[in-house]
């Protein structure tokens, strides 16, 4: 009897453990996401003086989740970890009741950007890790000892998060769960006059088979459609969810663009926060510029700033005259499209193809050589490639955990 009860309690803590493991692993694969979570909670709080400290806050709480996932269910450092595991869970629950109170149009982003939560299901699933761990963990006194080889098995699995953490900072993420992951199709937005006001989007809901999609009064469905309902979006970030994905871009003059992106082969450059480039960095983007308008491609330059202040920080950082090919877009936007302030996005014909880091952006004959494929397989193989690498570090770190 003695033995089941322990293994009971032992098995609440491996599911505490895995929950917490997989959560940080999301969110270290997508730090600049994480960042944007901690953020919108700052903002919640009316913590906006703490806002530059976002993205290193995500960051450290993924990996403290990542650790005590990883030694819960290793079993390493039995008593210290339950306290850990109890204080974060606990930590977790009292701030998302108060975001169940308040009730803020925001995710709770406790799995990034792969699963999304409301807030019922987010307080929800947090009382029941608290109710795992009190199960798990009391009466201390009877709490067990690891083998000594699991402590090399949180060692090995420490150093896989450790290598996720640094390749996600220096790169995009492996898996792409935003609105505008590879694969995805731009649409034309709405340019009606009549339907944009101040800012303000009407989107019209529609039902088929039980599911919902949000349509554009120039792009509505079928007949095989039934309409539902209207609802209004600000136009501060990709327009809709569940239907036609839109990437809203102006020109210096302040008309829309989107149909420049939509037609031929495009590399767009991405700098949602072109004030913190350096002129390494400017030197980058102008060069991705020359290199994809030599490689055939239409290039331009996705900036979150004023047309002067580009024109500005470009002089400065002796980047030559870039405004011919800068468009203006939300901060916000820009993020979700590229991660990699800096970094390029190819679009062909509208679909977005690759994404690249500002580390890693294409040269010329790269371009060129990947141009003559089908930029269907092109995508393919590039999704592909990333999501194996992914499960590859998942497959790895669950035998590890487990079975050392």
């Amino acid at each position: 009897m003695k033995d089941i009860w322990y293994v009971a309690r032992r098995i609440c803590a491996v599911i505490v453990g895995t929950v917490l493991f997989v959560a940080g692993s999301l969110k270290l694969m997508d730090p600049v996401g994480a960042g944007l979570v901690v953020s919108e909670y700052f903002k919640f709080f009316h913590l906006g003086f703490l806002m530059p400290l976002s993205k290193a806050l995500g960051v450290f709480l993924a990996l403290l989740e990542s650790a005590t996932g990883a030694a819960l269910i290793t079993g390493t450092w039995r008593k210290t970890v339950a306290w850990a595991a109890m204080v974060l869970t606990a930590f977790f629950t009292v701030v998302t009741f108060a975001i169940l109170i308040g009730n803020p149009d925001m995710d709770c982003g406790c799995f990034g950007e792969a699963f999304h939560l409301t807030h019922v299901q987010t307080f929800v699933k947090n009382l029941i890790l608290c109710g795992l761990c009190a199960a798990a963990f009391f009466p201390f006194k009877s709490i067990g000892e690891p083998r000594g080889r699991k402590y090399l098995a949180f060692a090995l699995v420490m150093a896989a998060v450790l290598a996720l953490t640094v390749y996600s900072l220096a790169s995009i993420p492996l898996v792409d769960f935003t609105p505008y992951k590879t694969g995805v199709e731009l649409q034309s937005s709405l340019d009606n006059p009549a339907e944009v006001s101040d800012g303000w989007v009407s989107a019209f809901i529609y039902e088929k088979n039980g599911q919902e999609g949000s349509f554009t009064i120039d792009r509505l469905p079928d007949s095989t459609w039934t309409y539902v309902r209207t609802e209004t979006y600000r136009r501060n970030g990709p327009s809709f969810d569940d239907g036609p994905v839109t990437l809203d871009v102006t020109d210096a003059d302040g008309d829309y663009q989107e149909e420049s992106l939509s037609e031929g082969e495009v590399l767009a450059v991405s700098l949602p926060d072109p004030s913190s480039l350096d002129k390494k960095g400017w030197e980058k983007v102008s060069g991705a510029v020359s290199d994809a308008v030599s490689a055939g491609f239409k290039a331009f330059v996705l900036v979150s700033s004023s047309p002067e202040e580009f024109t500005r920080l470009a002089a400065e950082a002796g980047a030559g005259d870039l405004s011919g090919e800068a468009l203006f877009a939300d901060h916000k936007t820009l993020l979700s499209l590229n991660r990699s302030n800096g970094g390029a996005v190819w679009l062909s014909d509208g679909m977005i193809v690759k994404k690249f880091s500002r580390n890693d952006l294409p040269s010329a004959g790269y371009l060129s050589k990947q141009s003559r494929k089908d930029p269907m397989n092109v995508m393919m193989n590039n999704m592909t490639r990333g999501r194996l690498r992914f499960q590859a570090y998942l497959l790895y770190s669950f035998a590890i955990l487990f079975f050392l």
